[in-house]
């Protein structure tokens, strides 16, 4: 039920758009060297290219890396490392999908007809120009806790409902569709395939943020920065800061909003309960199923193990 602390870890980030072959010959080396290595998290591969987050001992981490790039198709893999004081995952899973992230809007040749790349050092000056419309392509309770300022936010739930938005923004702005287009998320996949995207409706000059904002945190000082708030990060870190330092959020256990200091003042906030996202709207029957887990977590801490899941709180 509980496994120890390994507190010498790192967290690497990566994806690529290419056609990929031999899915299922891939998957299972992969799997396979993933396993010999005890390293865990996820890869999704697709004909159109590898995406996944991975953690383990820095060399095991970058034996599976290397097994990546070996492949004939892969040319750049780009590749975000982090450290973490937590496993972050339970399992090693390598899954064939039918894309590495979902649009869900038919075949897309991103390798192809992708935007071009914004260093993360040009990032901040390529934005504050007066002909840039700068996109976040984020979800909404990312977009909560941080964001590039003059940013407009799609108020996405999920990736798939992007290219809605995206068809409504083209219609109200297609008469000026050389202006330029700026795209962002966490690290950089998202806005990849949805600046393809925006040049299929017609926008001729569409630009992303190479390796998105987690690069951008880890190349720009705090001086310099035009981004306010914390980074949304897929793992038990929750959110990570400038530097990619380990953020100030939480996540509620029962909605899986992020939950900040300020909401942990409120009196509808309760450690792996509840918070004032969805503290008006769980049955009885549940909040004594996440008592009794949170009683687990904190038995758990004393023993200085991590229970298996999440860290919530």
């Amino acid at each position: 039920m509980y496994k120890k602390i390994d507190t010498n870890l790192i967290v690497a980030s990566l994806y690529h758009f290419a056609t990929i072959r031999d899915l299922a010959v891939k998957k299972s080396s992969l799997k396979l060297i993933c396993e010999e290595q005890n390293v865990l998290g996820t890869i999704l591969l697709a004909t159109e290219g590898v995406n996944g987050t991975i953690t383990g001992k820095h060399a095991s981490v970058q034996v599976v890396i290397d097994a990546i790039r070996y492949w004939p198709e892969i040319g750049e893999l780009v590749v975000k490392y982090s450290a973490s004081k937590y496993e972050n995952f339970n399992r090693m899973k390598v899954k064939i999908k039918d894309e590495i992230v979902t649009m869900g809007v038919g075949s897309i040749d991103v390798a192809q007809q992708s935007g071009e790349y914004i260093e993360p050092k040009d990032w901040d000056e390529f934005i504050s120009r007066e002909d840039v419309i700068v996109i976040d392509t984020r979800n909404h309770y990312e977009t909560s806790i941080g964001k590039f300022s003059n940013a407009l936010d799609p108020d996405t739930d999920s990736f798939g409902q992007f290219p809605a938005w995206a068809d409504e923004f083209y219609k109200s702005n297609s008469h000026s569709s050389n202006t330029k287009i700026a795209m962002y998320c966490t690290g950089g996949i998202r806005c990849e395939k949805a600046s393809s995207y925006m040049r299929e409706l017609g926008f001729e000059e569409v630009y992303h943020l190479k390796g998105g904002i987690l690069k951008y945190l880890e190349e720009v000082t705090s001086e310099e920065t035009l981004w306010e708030g914390e980074c949304f990060v897929f793992d038990d870190r929750v959110s990570l800061k400038q530097g990619l330092a380990e953020g100030s959020y939480n996540l509620c256990y029962s909605c899986q909003e992020p939950v900040s200091e300020n909401d942990k003042s409120s009196y509808m906030y309760e450690e792996g309960v509840s918070c004032p996202s969805c503290h008006d709207n769980i049955s009885e029957d549940r909040l004594l199923r996440s008592r009794e887990r949170q009683k687990q977590i904190l038995l758990s801490k004393k023993r200085g193990e991590k229970h298996i899941g999440r860290k919530y709180d």
